[in-house]
């Protein structure tokens, strides 16, 4: 998955809600266009990464790009909105998996895949997968943000460096919904983990990143839907076998 080129401005935070304009009732054929544009942005960017200009979601949905500026005037408006809308498919799935499984394993199990089987691993916040760079000092070793720093961090019983999330922000503001739904997706995947995780069904070392990576590395985009499908559900049964403990 490519994640780039997307600064996610205080200008687009504050203008997300009024300019996507989803408290205010549209014409028919307004929503209709909203509609298709919103289908089109999850096909491109999931197939191209959010750095997919906005020119190749107007042909995808069948408008003139004026259309979706419209309705998002800029492109970080388009994404924050995508990637919500992601985050809390996401937790809803989670949320399944916690409340129908008995079995620690059988419910990150679940949870993996069917998040995989929908292709929401591309499609996950920029923020929540970003990796960021040690410090100097640090060798300049890459790193991935840990999406439950305060719950896990301390449960691992590793010697392994801190894992912390790296805001992709510009400016020194946060939204608060984006942020509670972020946090509301990593609370419940947590939860996840650490059941597995105490149930001895799952390594010690992994942490909700890792978890979020299997789904984000198991969701290829192929042409064909049939070979995409095979190789996510391949992939997916070698990066779950990873995640087992060794005796």
């Amino acid at each position: 998955m490519h994640i780039q080129g997307s600064q996610w401005s205080a200008t687009a935070v504050a203008s997300s809600d009024g300019a996507v304009g989803r408290n205010t009732p549209l014409r028919v054929d307004a929503q209709r266009n909203l509609e298709h544009v919103l289908r089109a942005a999850r096909e491109v960017f999931g197939e191209l990464g959010y750095g997919a200009p906005m020119e190749d979601v107007a042909r995808r949905a069948r408008v003139g790009v004026g259309t979706v500026y419209r309705r998002f005037p800029s492109k970080d408006v388009l994404v924050r909105r995508i990637a919500e809308e992601e985050t809390a498919r996401l937790t809803e799935q989670a949320r399944t998996a916690l409340g129908q499984e008995e079995e620690p394993w059988s419910a990150l199990a679940r949870f993996l895949r069917t998040s995989v089987a929908s292709g929401a691993g591309r499609l996950l916040p920029p923020q929540v997968l970003r990796v960021g760079v040690e410090p100097e000092g640090e060798e300049g070793t890459a790193r991935v943000p840990h999406q439950r720093q305060s719950a896990v961090a301390g449960r691992t019983g590793t010697a392994q460096p801190e894992l912390r999330l790296v805001e992709q922000r510009t400016a020194p503001t946060t939204d608060e919904r984006d942020d509670a739904g972020v946090a509301a997706l990593l609370d419940v995947v947590g939860q996840l983990v650490d059941r597995a995780r105490e149930a001895g069904e799952l390594r010690p070392d992994v942490t909700v990143a890792d978890v979020l990576l299997v789904i984000a590395t198991a969701a290829p985009s192929l042409p064909d839907a049939a070979q995409q499908a095979a190789a996510s559900a391949r992939l997916l049964d070698i990066l779950l076998d990873g995640l087992r403990p060794r005796s």
